[in-house]
């Protein structure tokens, strides 16, 4: 019995010992730069009637926490005078949400139809901030999740 554990711990051991010292970096800010420039024409944030409630989902953003150091947002306004909260980043996994996150870590519950426009600004981990830009919900999507540019 004391053969088939030794080697099991042993192999775990050293396939942890065994992973580069860069596994462990988080990608550079570009990437999620990048990402973020990418997602412009779809939106940073996502609107959604279901379930008798408006549901606006910041999972675009959350995808990027590793690096940033805040989400601002105002609702029906540009004030940017509120903050979504990050998860903690796993370096290992930096793009990844924890498998225990619940609602509360990727969405805002608002009454039905009360966000006509959501504005957003991500402040990155070196404190530079991203221009702000305001989206609206899609149009005839149903319960689908959506969100264009503001006109």
């Amino acid at each position: 019995m004391k053969r088939s554990i030794v080697p099991v711990m042993a192999l775990g051991l050293s396939a942890s010992l065994a992973l580069p010292a860069a596994a462990q970096e988080l990608p550079p800010v570009a990437v999620y730069q990048a990402m973020l420039d990418a997602n412009k024409a779809s939106g940073w944030v996502q609107f959604r009637e279901f379930g008798g409630r408006q549901l606006v989902y910041f999972t675009p953003l959350q995808t990027m926490h590793c690096r940033l150091s805040e989400i601002r947002y105002s609702v029906n306004s540009e004030a940017l005078d509120r903050t979504f909260p990050l998860v903690d980043c796993v370096p290992a996994l930096p793009f990844s949400l924890p498998s225990d996150a619940g609602l509360e870590a990727i969405a805002i519950e608002l009454a039905p139809g009360e966000a006509k426009s959501v504005t957003v600004q991500v402040v990155w981990s070196d404190g530079a901030e991203s221009e702000a830009l305001t989206f609206v919900p899609c149009e005839g999507v149903g319960d689908q999740s959506c969100a264009q540019p503001a006109p």
